[in-house]
């Protein structure tokens, strides 16, 4: 049978203490398409928690039916979820199944003795509590928001996430490949077992090894088996190539007839990783620098109920750009993310955990604006932490894109909440923002000594699972983690924004790896990892802006991305890109010269001056433009005139050129620095006339960013359960320039299908997700729209003083 899809279910906000029964009347309740996140279809309002974006939470009920054949009723029967947030309960034909606190776990109930068939309906309830709102330091969401998949599998099978996929030994030679399969027998009598497993890649076989075996009943048994595969295309960041492993399992009796027959299929990649104290990452035995970004679950308007077409725009971008890892920050992601990373050739660092037995402070009022509170996973770690971590490492650990298990993220913040003695001879141990109680050592508080013997916990817990890769975390205060033993636990030390402690470290620990787990943007952070070998790369905070860990109303969340919420490029982007990609390129951004968006009396400071992509100044005003680019020198032209050629400063990362504003065209030439000949990138940037029209493009994936593994891409977007559309909205001047400093209200509308929301990339914008109408933002909007299957879907964007336009999905 082909997995069942729930996708249909009806939801209930508010608790409904009968809900739970099979025979319950839910007509009245709304009809919904899972994932679904509550809180983005509420009101936004202050009188909700800052860190999780100032959305309710509160408890919801969900129910929906599905109908199993008749064939099916000698299967065990399934039912997997991918994530709910939080405190799921499930119930299923009136049973109850059990719960789950953690709302970003993927877990399964087997539903074999409660399941009907035939015609007859199967009915499940879920109820989710979610109202600690100030469990977290970002936005979660609240309610179904991954999928949720019925499947059926035979009495002799092997466990949930057992298969796991090896290679020992890689070169181009040949790879020594390893599965680990442990197998059940849930029949009441012995069975005859052939345990085959094959490669496959582009529909070939390339490797089939097998084992025969016999299984008494109710017997669990773990099987390995190794073989060796020549010649194998290696996965890499540039070329992911990826194998389909075929596992069949087929089990008789003795008498030779066949009992069941059971086949799997695991995506997986062949590759070596290694991290070295002295010279970074290998991969494939090639050093490679880790240009990575931190990344939070949430798509703006979506909230956390994201469809992976949307991950594929934003990683299409990323790549672009010159990323080639990602930080899952800082909880389990939804599975179809990861199954991208592996297809498009992202690296990850996948991490588990922001707070272990003790909670951290969550901000109610404003990003480190006290008093805090208090709710948050510390209540439950004690009970779930080691199953939770444990199916986050089976889940994941057959995707090839995984090199690191992160097992939490500044859980040694100082005083937040652990501390110890040694902070009386320490400065600068904390934000100075805080009160003075907050900044030195209080006996009261959790000794920090204690996270040594939780991280080595955590680490062996890892361990049980998966050898094959290291364990590290995201330390915030290697100062007193390097005396205590925490940094110890670790195969690679991950350090946050200490940049200045890498090389003294690097000496007290001369076998211990390092690389930078959380980074800011500066070019100096950057420069310590290009110009010191030992560093594996660094991690930006963050890739995307994200919903929470919100400043202070009405600004709901942060704009520490590169991608806006609607996955808009910034200028930053492009500065990034000029220190991340070797492909030539060049690109304006502008500002006035007077510092009114930034200090511009030193370096430091103008790093952080705000740049913009358009080019509207009042005449004869004093302008600086910024030229992002890898080329040796550029070139500015205005109207035609050159304005001089200017080498690039590496001390600044950019070339800058200050002129009198004057309208018209802008326009940067790059030069190589060999004979100084033009390399034939060029960019240019008019001044906009007045907004009056509109362009609609529907988002297609480029051809590169599909790379080798086109079908498997295509699979992973089918699984939408729906047909996402995302459409970016310009609004133009009338020869169909974009008006990149436009605001004008568009209404947005749709027939044949459903407009799931409008993300714009402004957060300090209140405006409700679920309104058909929102503001541009420096000029552009984002629909996301579901197409009707079977008819034409036409959406429609409209606003004032602006010629209409439509576009057909």
């Amino acid at each position: 049978m082909n997995d069942i899809r729930l996708s249909k279910w009806r939801f209930h906000y508010g608790d409904c203490p009968e809900a739970w029964y099979k025979g319950f009347d839910d007509n009245s309740w709304e009809e919904v398409a899972v994932p679904h996140d509550w809180s983005v279809h509420m009101p936004f309002s202050r009188e909700y928690s800052s860190g999780t974006g100032y959305l309710a939470g509160g408890i919801g009920w969900y129910r929906t039916e599905f109908c199993l054949p008749e064939e099916l009723k000698d299967k065990r029967i399934y039912i997997t979820f991918d994530g709910m947030y939080k405190n799921s309960q499930v119930w299923c034909n009136s049973y109850y199944l059990g719960k789950r606190p953690f709302g970003y776990a993927t877990f399964r109930y087997d539903i074999t003795s409660q399941a009907v068939f035939g015609d007859a309906v199967n009915s499940v309830s879920v109820k989710l509590d979610h109202r600690d709102i100030s469990d977290s330091r970002w936005f979660t969401g609240s309610g179904i928001i991954r999928k949720v998949v019925v499947t059926a599998e035979e009495p002799v099978h092997t466990e949930y996430n057992g298969i796991f996929f090896t290679t020992p030994e890689v070169s181009k030679e040949k790879a020594a490949v390893k599965v680990f399969t442990p197998l059940v027998n849930e029949t009441s009598e012995e069975a005859e077992v052939t345990l085959t497993h094959s490669l496959v890649l582009k529909d070939e076989s390339f490797l089939s090894f097998r084992t025969e075996l016999s299984l008494s009943a109710g017997e669990r048994r773990e099987v390995t088996l190794e073989d060796c595969l020549p010649s194998p295309k290696l996965w890499s960041v540039k070329e992911p190539h990826l194998y389909k492993l075929v596992t069949e399992i087929n089990a008789s009796q003795r008498n030779g007839s066949l009992i069941s027959s059971q086949n799997y299929e695991t995506m997986v990649g062949i590759r070596s990783l290694l991290f070295t104290p002295d010279k970074g990452f290998f991969l494939n035995g090639e050093p490679l620098k880790l240009k990575g970004v931190c990344i939070h679950h949430d798509a703006g308007c979506l909230g956390a109920a994201v469809l992976p077409s949307v991950w594929l725009r934003r990683l299409e971008s990323l790549k672009e750009m010159g990323c080639n890892s990602i930080r899952m920050s800082h909880n389990p992601h939804m599975p179809e993310l990861y199954d991208l990373c592996d297809a498009m050739g992202f690296l990850v660092m996948d991490e588990a955990f922001d707070e272990w037995e003790n909670p951290k402070n969550k901000w109610w009022n404003g990003h480190n604006v006290y008093p805090p509170r208090h709710q948050g996973y510390a209540e439950d770690f004690p009970q779930w932490h080691e199953r939770d971590l444990t199916d986050l490492i089976r889940r994941d650990r057959n995707h090839p894109s995984i090199i690191l298990w992160s097992i939490g993220n500044e859980i040694d913040y100082p005083n937040d909440p652990y501390c110890h003695p040694l902070f009386e001879t320490m400065t600068g141990n904390n934000d100075k923002d805080k009160p003075a109680a907050e900044r030195q050592y209080n006996p009261n508080k959790p000794n920090a000594e204690r996270l040594s013997v939780l991280a080595g916990n955590l680490t062996a817990i890892v361990k049980q699972s998966d050898t094959t890769r290291p364990v590290t975390a995201a330390v915030a205060f290697p100062e007193l983690s390097t005396r205590i033993g925490y940094i110890d636990t670790l195969d690679v030390a991950g350090y946050n924004y200490k940049e200045e402690w890498y090389e003294q470290d690097h000496g007290r620990f001369p076998d211990k790896p390092f690389l930078g787990s959380e980074n800011s943007h500066s070019l100096d952070a950057w420069k310590a990892v290009r110009d010191q070998e030992f560093i594996a790369g660094q991690y930006l905070w963050t890739g995307i802006d994200f919903l929470g860990e919100a400043q202070g109303w009405p600004i709901r969340g942060s704009y520490a991305g590169l991608l806006t919420t609607a996955g808009f490029q910034k200028t930053s982007y492009f500065r990034r890109k000029s220190f991340w990609t070797d492909k030539p390129f060049v690109y304006i951004t502008t500002s006035r010269e007077d510092g009114e968006n930034g200090d511009t009396s030193d370096n430091s400071s103008r790093e952080w001056k705000e740049m913009f992509r358009s080019y509207h100044y009042l005449p004869g005003e004093g302008i600086e433009a910024r030229c992002y680019t890898n080329s040796d020198s550029v070139e500015l032209f205005l109207n035609n005139r050159s304005l001089g050629r200017k080498a690039y400063d590496d001390s600044l990362g950019y070339i800058s050129f200050i002129f009198p504003f004057e309208p018209g065209e802008l326009k940067a030439v790059g030069y190589e620095k060999e004979g100084g000949q033009q390399n034939n990138v060029t960019d240019a940037l008019s001044t906009s006339g007045a907004p009056c029209g509109l362009r609609l493009e529907c988002f297609s994936p480029c051809e590169e960013s599909l790379s080798c593994n086109k079908e498997f891409i295509k699979s992973i977007l089918q699984n939408d359960g729906l047909l996402l559309k995302q459409i970016e909205i310009t609004v133009t001047d009338e020869k169909g320039y974009p008006c990149l400093t436009d605001s004008t209200l568009l209404s947005v509308s749709i027939e044949g299908g459903t407009l799931l929301g409008l993300e714009n990339g402004d957060l300090a914008d209140t405006t409700e997700y679920a309104s058909p109408v929102r503001r541009a933002y420096y000029g552009r909007l984002l629909a996301y729209a579901a197409a009707a299957p079977e008819e034409k879907t036409v959406l429609t964007v409209s606003g004032s003083g602006l010629k209409e336009r439509s576009i057909t999905l």
